[in-house]
């Protein structure tokens, strides 16, 4: 029996309500899809970021504790470095204070001829020559020729040798050192300074170790002694 255009409506009319509420749930499908995507995808995007903000906060942590290190080891070893200075400078004051003292060797003639002596003798042994020169200052002429003959027969003692001294009248040493002789071989090849204050000087580089530790104490950092 062929449908009347009533019933024809009503067909129609439910099956555009069917597709219209297929087509509403779909959307709210999509709808959901979208949001859980979209949520998803914001989570991971502000994951990702906020790692980025804590690796770049860490990173400016650590240059700054890298800088503070560095600022502490500087002052560290300006301070060394000043307590240094002031360690050396007190050293050569006490150099200084014991060259002035030197005076008082020259003084005591017995003690200054036998010194002038051992130095003469010393030198000899040295250089093992025949025929030196003595050099010396003026004022110490007398005392230097009777200790040269002491000093030969030290010499002769010691190495079985015979030596010739002679004072060098034309090249006295300065009259402002505290004393000592030099001896030089001919033609002023070769030269020992055996001054009073060459002697020292190469004392205080020998025992600066042991100046440093009266002065100052032993370093538990000091590898060398020197």
């Amino acid at each position: 029996m062929a449908l009347s255009d009533a019933d024809v409506q009503k067909q129609i009319h439910h099956m555009m309500a069917f597709i219209e509420q297929e087509a509403n749930e779909k959307a709210e499908e999509i709808d959901a899809r979208a949001e859980e995507e979209f949520t998803i995808e914001k989570g991971r995007l502000v994951q990702q970021n906020r790692l980025k903000i804590i690796e770049f906060y860490e990173r400016k942590e650590k240059q700054v504790e890298l800088q503070k290190k560095i600022g502490a080891s500087n002052l560290l070893n300006k301070s060394r470095l000043e307590v240094l200075k002031a360690q050396e400078s007190h050293i050569k004051n006490v150099l200084h204070e014991a060259q002035q003292k030197l005076n008082i060797i020259s003084q005591d003639k017995a003690a200054y001829s036998k010194l002038l002596e051992d130095l003469l003798c010393q030198g000899l042994c040295q250089l093992l020559e025949p025929h030196l020169m003595v050099r010396c200052r003026r004022v110490d002429q007398a005392l230097v020729e009777q200790a040269i003959v002491r000093a030969l027969d030290s010499y002769k003692y010691h190495s079985g040798r015979d030596a010739k001294l002679e004072i060098d009248t034309a090249n006295w040493l300065p009259a402002e050192i505290c004393g000592g002789i030099e001896l030089v071989t001919r033609g002023n090849r070769i030269k020992i300074s055996n001054t009073l204050e060459a002697r020292l000087e190469m004392l205080s580089q020998q025992l600066l170790p042991e100046i440093r530790a009266i002065l100052f104490g032993s370093n538990p950092n000091r590898k060398f002694d020197n």
